[in-house]
């Protein structure tokens, strides 16, 4: 008989969490963020946080202590085919991970890949009977820019990533994803047949303006995009898009974020002549972040491998209206059209008319868009989710929800 959160919220004491991660910040990505927001949400519920993640940089594996963890950092390697992403070799790691189950005795562990640390850290847990919680944040097609391989061969890898998703991610007592939509990816790839569909959260209060705040916004509409700038972000059909809006609306593009196409996407925004009207904002603190989703008249992603988008949910927190494109887990964040559209993937015309019938709108039009979108972000609270994910931690399965 599965218990149920009423029966799991009885005679609870702290938790000892260790929380194993492929990326953890400094990293600039919707998983690590969230893994970021879980330790630091569950810390402040009382829990032992403790996280377990790559390092950064060459050298032996440490523990840092920062304000929501103690994050144990492993030794790890960077490959040529990405700028980032550290490998950590199982061998290398198998004997740091016991020592560390020694040392730390956590109560429950929540993996969040089925790579080479979440695989390394499920067998230990396992192996120890500890309570395993299995979330996953990722696509195998997601590494398919950093393979060079034809795509007959990367097919290949894709589908025996999915396999083995299903086989680590099979070994713990819950499995969870941030939408249903996502869930259905992995019954159909990875043939999981019970996923919870848990989202990621979002402290929506956060990204909206204070009554006496002052956000100077330009005098021009601005089309915003944040995230990484990568191949499946299709920055470029955005680009284009931009080019196509008429002429008379004067939009500009802010694109905020870094990557290995940022240098490809400059030369097409020079080569459209749209120096003037677009500007590569960087990596942006949280705060000009904040700023620059409150300032959009509309927030686009172009993605076609998003599980959820945080940066999506963030830009609706802050009563933005969204362009999203009509892939993966994106639907479930516009409600009906009153909070933005939808448009074909990879379409730029379908984008630029879908910017345009929103940047013609007028001011209090758009406003009712926006809130629109906030009343979506609302549905996807941090608070609920801390609670569904300690609920579990607890012994909790919520069979009801699975799908």
């Amino acid at each position: 008989m599965s218990s149920t959160p009423d029966q799991a919220s009885q005679s609870r004491k702290p938790l000892v969490v260790l929380i194993a991660a492929d990326t953890y910040p400094p990293d600039v990505n919707g998983a690590a963020q969230f893994c970021y927001r879980l330790a630091k949400g569950m810390g402040a519920r009382g829990h032992e946080m403790h996280v377990l993640a790559a390092r950064n940089d060459t050298g032996p594996s440490f523990t840092e202590l920062r304000p929501e963890a103690q994050v144990h950092r492993l030794r790890s390697h960077s490959i040529f085919t990405h700028p980032t992403y550290r490998l950590c070799y199982p061998w290398e790691i198998k004997r740091e991970i016991a020592l560390l189950f020694d040392r730390v005795k956590p109560d429950v562990v929540h993996i969040q890949c089925h790579y080479m640390i979440g695989k390394a850290t499920i067998e230990e847990a396992v192996r120890r009977g500890i309570r395993v919680i299995a979330t996953n944040h990722f696509m195998p097609e997601n590494l398919n820019p950093f393979l060079p391989f034809p795509d007959w061969f990367l097919k290949i890898v894709a589908k025996n990533s999915w396999r083995d998703m299903g086989k680590v991610m099979g070994k713990a007592a819950v499995v969870t994803t941030p939408t249903p939509l996502a869930a259905k990816a992995m019954h159909d790839h990875a043939f999981l047949r019970k996923v919870l569909p848990v989202s990621n959260g979002i402290d929506a209060a956060a990204y909206q303006a204070a009554e006496d705040e002052q956000i100077t916004r330009y005098d021009y509409p601005t089309v915003l995009f944040a995230g990484r700038l990568a191949e499946e972000k299709h920055v470029d059909v955005l680009i284009d898009a931009l080019a196509k809006v008429p002429a008379e609306l004067n939009a500009h593009l802010e694109i905020v974020g870094g990557g290995e196409f940022r240098p490809m996407l400059e030369e097409q925004v020079s080569r459209l002549g749209l120096t003037d009207r677009v500007r590569f904002l960087g990596f942006a603190p949280d705060e000009e972040l904040r700023e620059a989703y409150i300032r959009a008249a509309v927030f686009v992603q172009p993605g076609t491998a998003e599980l959820q988008s945080l940066v999506s949910l963030e830009a609706a927190s802050a009563s933005t209206p969204l362009v999203l494109a009509n892939a993966m887990a994106l639907p479930h964040l516009i409600d009906e059209e009153k909070n933005g559209f939808l448009f074909e993937p990879g379409n730029s015309a379908d984008l630029a008319e879908k910017l345009t019938r929103i940047l013609s709108l007028p001011r209090a039009d758009q406003e009712v868009m926006g809130a629109a979108s906030r009343a979506v972000a609302d549905r996807h609270g941090i608070e609920a989710t801390l609670k569904t994910f300690e609920d579990l931690y607890y012994g909790a399965s919520y069979e009801d929800k699975i799908v």
